[in-house]
């Protein structure tokens, strides 16, 4: 097939834009620079006051909320969030979302994505369709890196089901330093692909839930980008390996 280049298409250019605050960072970072102005007015910008600065900008990228393009197509799975894919494994289902408007019982194989306290913190919806079941489970704060977090973390379940009647379901884990996970959707909301549903505060990981018969397109150690990453295509069962380089 060729492009449209090749047929003389001319396609609409697209500029980079500055990402904006989502609103629930806009009170912190008012905070952080107050307290700015504030070392300013008593230290006249000593070392206290540039770090008091940086630290400003830090809390302001943190909460930065980029537009995304979510790729459109039958069966597509994207990534629910920003980070480093750290895991893949064969788990049985959580047995918090396990069974009445959940996951059917068996195995699912689990991506996990690590955010660092650098990577854009909003969370997307995997696919279209609509909320069927929320879970929150309180839990310990340990680095979320760890494979036990999924089990001792304090985290919020999600499971989204899409027009034929597939779930998938997903989980904002807390962090070392994250102590506050946020949801946007209630039971029972439709969700787009790539749609806002929820944020963490600050550092932490994501797992989702990939059904039987359906494998992997992204390979450890790879970067993924919420909304716009395919994790998997339902069905598709030809697994993707990456080389480190």
């Amino acid at each position: 097939m060729s492009s449209l280049a090749t047929q003389g298409v001319t396609t609409p250019t697209v500029k980079y834009r500055t990402p904006s605050v989502h609103p629930e960072g806009i009170k912190f970072v008012v905070i952080a620079a107050a307290i700015t102005a504030a070392l300013w007015w008593l230290v006249d910008w000593d070392i206290l006051g540039w770090l008091m600065a940086g630290i400003t900008l830090w809390v302001a990228a943190f909460f930065r909320d980029p537009v995304r393009v979510t790729p459109q197509g039958p069966g597509l799975v994207v990534s629910p969030a920003d980070g480093l894919v750290c895991q893949i494994a064969e788990v049985e289902a959580p047995r918090q979302v396990a069974g009445e408007n959940g996951l059917a019982i068996g195995s699912y194989t689990r991506v996990s994505i690590f955010m660092s306290v650098f990577d854009v913190h909003i969370n997307r919806s995997p696919i279209a369709g609509t909320v069927r079941k929320l879970v929150y489970v309180p839990g310990k704060f340990l680095n979320a890196d760890l494979d036990k977090a999924s089990e001792d973390n304090e985290r919020q379940y999600f499971v989204v089901e899409n027009a034929d009647g597939v779930r998938i379901a997903f989980t904002q884990i807390a962090g070392l330093v994250a102590r506050r996970i946020m949801r946007f959707v209630k039971e029972g909301d439709t969700v787009a692909a790539g749609a806002r549903i929820g944020l963490i505060r600050f550092g932490s990981r994501v797992d989702v839930f990939l059904p039987a018969g359906t494998a992997p397109t992204v390979a450890l150690g790879q970067r993924a980008i919420a909304g716009e990453t395919i994790l998997g295509r339902l069905g598709q069962t030809d697994a993707a390996a990456g080389i480190s380089q």
